[in-house]
């Protein structure tokens, strides 16, 4: 017949070294952590964590698309990540603000402003590149133009450098330029920077229009469809 005290202090002993197995396993495994901003569970790697953070700083992303993409691309390295890798190399080697005009492509002068066969008399004068591809889309603008790189904001300058307002003013008077074409947003920030525009070329022999019927309020040049643009384009009118 067995001893009760020695059941007892068996069972006590396998107890222990359960335990003991248990936490050993548990602090073998990694750190899971809670993100309150995102609601998704990640598992400590900073790798994941910081691409994550940069992609989620990019327009229309947050922090779940942002850990849907990098999930999406660690597991398609091939077919996906590594294209990806040598197209933003490119971007990065390759691609530079043309000096003449501000758009984006291939060397110091883009193809629109090597293209001999535009208006240099018609200037088109928008807040941003996307502004800028914008209407090229619409695919009835043959002009030139000259990005801005922001808009005024209240009654100063702060969104855009004075030195670009020269450039600009210094493009209008040295290249022949007989029409200029007032592009920006359709926003309080726009309009402002469109009559300041205005108003530094009132003693310039130059004709000055705005785009008016197809843009709404409030709307942003980039946001709209092709037809939209080129209708905008077409009934241009005076500013004043």
């Amino acid at each position: 017949m067995s001893n009760p005290i020695q059941s007892s202090e068996i069972l006590k002993t396998e107890t222990s070294v359960s335990e003991s197995e248990f936490k050993s396993s548990k602090a073998n495994q990694p750190e899971i952590k809670f993100d309150q901003k995102s609601n998704l569970t990640k598992s400590g790697n900073n790798l994941l964590d910081n691409l994550s953070a940069q992609i989620a700083k990019l327009p229309g992303m947050g922090p779940r698309i942002a850990k849907r993409l990098v999930l999406k691309l660690a597991m398609s390295k091939e077919k996906l990540l590594k294209p990806l890798i040598s197209s933003l190399n490119d971007l990065n080697e390759k691609i530079f603000p043309c000096q003449k005009c501000g758009n984006f492509d291939e060397g110091d002068i883009c193809g629109i402003c090597q293209d001999a066969s535009r208006d240099d008399s018609q200037l088109c004068v928008v807040e941003s590149v996307a502004d800028l591809w914008a209407i090229e889309r619409a695919k009835n603008f043959l002009g030139r133009y000259f990005v801005l790189g922001g808009n005024m904001m209240s009654a100063d300058s702060r969104g855009i450098s004075e030195q670009k307002f020269e450039d600009l003013f210094a493009k209008i008077t040295k290249e022949g330029v007989k029409e200029i074409i007032i592009a920006t947003s359709a926003t309080i920030e726009g309009q402002t920077t469109a009559h300041f525009i205005s108003d530094q070329l009132k003693d310039c022999a130059v004709k000055i229009t705005r785009l008016t019927y197809g843009i709404p309020v409030g709307g942003e040049l980039d946001y709209l469809d092709e037809g939209t643009i080129s209708i905008a384009i077409k009934t241009r009118s005076p500013l004043f």
